[in-house]
């Protein structure tokens, strides 16, 4: 009983490395499926709320700018400020963007360190069982005359 447990512990290692094989793969394929959608989403930016922030400060442009008799600082001034407070969202979005990986990486290594613990406690298990059929056996040879 005792060699047919150590048997059954070897037996179950390849399938919780295969385990671990296999939540690493299903990560990686949600990365492959998630990068695209997020390069799709900048280009989106980039096409549509990009030009509607440019005609919005054109606009705001046009509608206070003096007679060329007068200063030019307002609109330049506000030019300016639309321009940077445009950057700043974008910058925020690329933060935003690139937080979001992140924690797609740390999702991926707390599901690779999850089927690291689950193997772990497989083998132990397994570990325990064959030490307690192990017990079991040399407890039933002895009572054998």
């Amino acid at each position: 009983m005792k060699d047919q447990a150590v048997r059954t512990g070897r037996r179950m290692q390849p399938m919780a490395d295969q385990a671990k094989v296999a939540a690493a793969h299903r990560i990686e394929d949600a990365r492959y499926w998630a990068a695209p959608r997020l390069e799709s989403a900048a280009h989106g930016f980039e096409d549509q709320i990009a030009p509607k922030v440019s005609t919005m400060l054109t606009n705001a442009a046009r509608r206070i700018d003096p007679k060329p008799s007068r200063s030019r600082r307002w609109p330049m001034l506000v030019l300016l400020t639309g321009c940077a407070v445009g950057a700043i969202g974008y910058m925020f979005y690329r933060r935003n963007a690139q937080q979001w990986t992140e924690h797609m990486k740390d999702s991926a290594s707390d599901a690779s360190r999850w089927v690291n613990e689950k193997a772990d406690r497989a083998s132990e298990s397994a570990d325990r069982m064959a030490a307690k059929m192990s017990d079991k056996a040399d407890e039933a040879s002895r009572r054998t005359p």
